[in-house]
């Protein structure tokens, strides 16, 4: 066998990190390989803008989603303070994520979803992984209440965003980001729903910033739907709607520390309207084969919304994450399509070049 130079392998973010992250000494790390995910160049938005669009794709993540970098935190401090139960409320990428590293971690974890507001395919991650899962007549924010009551009544951990060890596995994403392209990008955009990400992202550009691994911090732009637009009016949203159903919250947990990001980055919030966040859905599928769920869309919707009204990003470096994968709820997708095309045809060559339009 010839001699090969050692390839390193991704290793998970705590242990890629671990010096970085503040979290107690000697907890050992509970992962699924999370982190390490692309970023990926998208010649379509760099084309629309004049300058150099990156899209961090979340949904390469373990469960499909950005949550597994903040779980892989939680469920190894949870197991390093003695913890046999974890809790989470969710829209259904918390739970997902919770209930795959709690079944790693040998915890039993118990979901709290908002009745018939979950994509089905989100319910089945936690159900196959073992979660105890109870649905609840009321809201992501009704969930976030028990979930917290629970928490302070019996022995489990509370694993939701306000649970400040999700921020830093969280944060790792923006030190990939700069480790990646060298330096911080000028921009950065977002979904945000319950806020606990564009959080955990200023947090990680700040830290980079300040150890002199980036040169500058960006500045944080996040967008919400129309009808879950807690940040953008001010006011907590007793019944919020959308199809975009990871951002359907109306009373974000970390909503302070969101509006801090956005003033210390000199950002701001804006919504957008379902059908503006699911044509982008669609367009980022079509121009950058990139499948993501309706939510994570937001991000690109919104820089498709600020061209549209004459915004500027020529020259600059921008990063859009795009938090999770389209495969978490196809139902959505088909349904934006409208009928679901049906052509069939004989076994022969001339027929499949006709249906194909060659």
């Amino acid at each position: 066998m010839s001699n090969q130079s050692a390839v390193h392998q991704w290793r998970g973010v705590i242990e890629e990190y671990r010096p970085l992250l503040d979290i107690p000494d000697g907890t050992p790390a509970i992962s699924l390989g999370e982190g390490g995910t692309p970023l990926v160049h998208s010649e379509w938005l760099s084309g629309l803008t004049g300058g150099e669009v990156w899209l961090k794709i979340e949904g390469n993540n373990p469960t499909g989603s950005f949550k597994d970098r903040g779980m892989t935190a939680a469920i190894s401090v949870a197991v390093f303070e003695g913890a046999k139960a974890c809790v989470c409320a969710s829209t259904g990428n918390t739970s997902a994520s919770m209930a795959a590293y709690a079944a790693k971690a040998g915890l039993t974890p118990i979901v709290l979803v908002p009745e018939g507001k979950i994509a089905p395919s989100k319910l089945a991650q936690a159900l196959v992984h073992g979660a105890k899962v109870i649905q609840v007549r009321g809201n992501f924010d009704d969930c976030l209440k028990l979930s917290r009551g629970l928490a302070d009544t019996y022995p489990v951990a509370l694993v939701n965003s306000v649970n400040p060890v999700r921020l830093e596995g969280q944060k790792t994403a923006a030190f990939e980001v700069v480790d990646r392209l060298g330096d911080a990008p000028d921009y950065h955009l977002m979904p945000i729903g319950n806020a606990g990400n564009m959080s955990a992202y200023w947090l990680g550009y700040q830290q980079y910033a300040a150890s002199g691994r980036a040169t500058k911090k960006p500045v944080m732009r996040a967008f919400q739907a129309e009808g879950a637009a807690p940040l953008v009016l001010g006011h907590p949203v007793d019944y919020p709607e959308t199809k975009a159903t990871a951002i359907r919250i109306g009373n974000p947990a970390s909503w302070k520390l969101a509006e801090t990001a956005r003033d210390e980055s000199g950002g701001r919030f804006a919504a957008l309207s379902d059908q503006r966040i699911l044509a982008a859905q669609a367009e980022l599928a079509r121009r950058d084969g990139v499948f993501v769920e309706p939510a994570s869309a937001a991000g690109v919707a919104g820089m498709l919304s600020e061209l549209e009204a004459g915004e500027s990003y020529a020259g600059a470096t921008v990063v859009i994450t795009v938090t999770g994968h389209g495969l978490k709820d196809t139902g959505t997708a088909l349904e934006f399509f409208g009928d679901i095309p049906h052509v069939v045809i004989d076994s022969e060559i001339e027929s499949a070049a006709a249906a194909a339009g060659l």
